[in-house]
């Protein structure tokens, strides 16, 4: 552990990094130990904050922290040194952690936390915890390319051979998000061969690619919804029973019974795309076909 702090972490400037890992883990976790007291109505446990008669949600701390750190870290930016890039980058892992601990609230701009739409809110944190550990283990989108070689390098027909494969990278990553594999997507652009398989294999029935391309080839459709149904179930299960883990309610039952109701509810064809507009059709000509008066 030792070796790989100083070696692979603190030789390689990712120290402010391991910061921010370590304290988006502490405020999520302390955040989410305070909400589950509040909850269960635990006397000695300091409850809500309120200014009058309005609830001041965590998330407003967090965007708080994280407005100073990054302040912080961008005035000291030229005379910073290791120990106070990673204070800063600790209480802006903390501050970032409370923030997507309520990006829910957020996203439907409605208090959710304790209902089904507040699985997003870990759903977001579960995205974070993952490109900061793929970061903080070295490796970088794109990986396939050698970062150093290109900014040495004059020839113009390699600066143009690398960017064209960037661009190749990205529209694999759009065709992937495309067909509703978001983590597929995320990953993939760390590991390119998984854009690839992605982009070859079935969409996701609901997703604007199944819309798209399957919304008149019903065998298509039919052959993504039952795969979905098939390798999502297992999924569900496990993420809802995380879920509920961490959100309040661990119950194998209601995971399993949950599952079955996200996969009603989720797992059905797209509706067909829309016809083209008339104005959009090639234009007939009305008087082809009739005879000069």
């Amino acid at each position: 552990m030792r070796r790989w702090l100083e070696e692979d972490v603190i030789a390689h400037g990712r120290l402010p990094l391991l910061c921010f890992l370590l304290g988006f883990i502490l405020g999520f976790v302390v955040i989410r130990i305070s909400v589950r007291m509040i909850r269960a109505q635990v006397r000695w446990w300091p409850g809500n904050l309120k200014a009058g008669d309005t609830h001041i949600h965590h998330m407003v701390f967090g965007v708080i922290t994280v407005l100073l750190s990054g302040i912080g870290m961008i005035a000291i930016a030229e005379h910073s040194t290791p120990v106070t890039s990673s204070v800063l980058a600790t209480f802006f892992g903390i501050g970032a952690a409370l923030v997507l601990d309520e990006f829910a609230l957020i996203f439907y701009l409605r208090d959710v936390y304790w209902s089904e739409q507040g699985r997003t809110s870990v759903d977001a944190v579960f995205v974070a915890l993952a490109v900061t550990g793929l970061l903080l283990l070295g490796v970088q989108p794109a990986t396939f390319l050698d970062y150093d070689d290109f900014r040495e390098s004059r020839g113009i027909g390699v600066r143009i051979a690398v960017l064209a494969t960037v661009a190749l990278n990205l529209l694999l990553a759009a065709v992937v998000i495309a067909k509703g594999k978001i983590w597929t997507g995320l990953f993939g652009m760390f590991f390119t061969p998984l854009l690839l398989i992605g982009a070859i294999r079935l969409s996701r029935p609901g997703a604007p690619w199944a819309r798209w391309r399957y919304g008149n080839r019903p065998k298509t459709m039919g052959k993504a919804i039952a795969r979905e149904r098939r390798y999502r179930r297992p999924v569900i299960r496990a993420k809802i029973f995380i879920q509920d883990l961490i959100a309040g309610k661990p119950d194998v039952e209601h995971a399993r019974t949950a599952a079955e109701i996200e996969l009603r509810r989720r797992v059905v064809a797209a509706p067909p795309a829309p016809p083209p507009h008339p104005h959009l059709l090639p234009r007939r000509r009305a008087d082809a076909d009739e005879p000069e008066r």
